[in-house]
């Protein structure tokens, strides 16, 4: 857990380092370069630097063990984070088109504009650069620690790539049509915000499944099962379910054993299903067992 949580928090704190050095190059880039692109590219590694202090934070508060106010523990507090991030994403998406569209717009009405410079494209060949590399170390972090929320951090640095492109994209074509190509730094601008629009969609639905309880990966249901059945004393499954909050799962289960066996009996094997699914999946952090007699069916609720 501890090694979890040290990964997460590098990948988090060196992503904050990058944008806040890339962001400064780009927004001066942007307005000594002449480009609305740039600059809409640089306010996006600033928001980017505040989601990854909610990162941060949500990534803190679920390595936080259990307590009387949660005793299922906080690690909710990830896919939380992880949903923030993700319409995060959205709203960058929403204000680079309507920022975008008012320059368009200005410029179809005839109110002047400088030209972009051609050094804006060197400062954009090393963004890129950077964010593409910086993007796959933390995916890489964010899945193999299966963690949501540095996974939708990544995906940021991904999204600055994108927009990153999107401008050079632009600003070459504005470069070389002249004046009357210079709204193509804004056209790509908006290329490139649909772009993270969509990843942002992407992110935000399995974020929001999780905080709702949906059933994870079939497979893991069909592992647990299997487990439970191979433990001695247990002669059927009756119900399994699963739920994730964060990395890890929660296991509620019915168990069938033979009905004239003992309390006893049947306490110590509900207690050899819960060690025996914990030790095979170290991911799963509590297993309910409820104890059900074979072949005598639950009585009827009143009605």
């Amino acid at each position: 857990m501890a090694d979890r949580l040290q990964r997460g928090l590098r990948a988090i704190f060196l992503g904050i380092a990058v944008n806040l050095v890339l962001g400064i190059a780009k927004f001066l880039a942007g307005v000594f370069g002449h480009s609305h692109a740039l600059i809409a590219d640089a306010a996006e590694s600033f928001v980017d630097i505040f989601n990854s202090l909610i990162m941060w934070r949500g990534i803190a508060v679920a390595a936080a063990p259990a307590d009387e106010e949660h005793p299922y523990g906080h690690t909710k507090a990830e896919p939380l984070a992880a949903a923030f991030g993700a319409i995060m994403l959205l709203v960058v998406a929403v204000w680079i088109v309507i920022k975008a569209v008012v320059n368009i717009h200005e410029w179809a009405h005839g109110i002047p504009r400088d030209q972009p410079q051609w050094f804006t494209l060197v400062a954009l060949a090393v963004v890129v650069l950077v964010k593409e590399g910086l993007f796959r170390f933390v995916v890489r972090e964010g899945t193999d620690t299966d963690n949501a929320a540095v996974k939708t951090d990544a995906w940021h640095h991904r999204a600055d790539a994108i927009t990153s492109i999107g401008a050079a994209i632009g600003i070459t074509i504005a470069l070389i049509g002249g004046h009357q190509y210079v709204w193509a730094d804004d056209a790509a601008a908006i290329f490139a915000a649909f772009i993270i629009g969509w990843s942002g969609w992407l992110l935000l639905r399995p974020s929001l499944n999780e905080l709702m309880d949906q059933a994870p990966d079939p497979k893991i249901i069909d592992q647990i099962r299997r487990i439970a059945s191979g433990t001695e004393g247990v002669a059927n499954i009756e119900k399994c379910f699963v739920r994730k909050a964060g990395h890890l799962f929660f296991v509620e289960m019915h168990v069938e054993v033979d009905p004239q066996m003992t309390v006893l009996r049947s306490h110590e094997i509900a207690h050899s299903v819960k060690d025996q699914i914990r030790k095979a999946m170290p991911t799963v952090s509590d297993v309910l067992v409820h104890i059900e007699p074979l072949g005598i069916p639950a009585p009827k609720k009143p009605t």
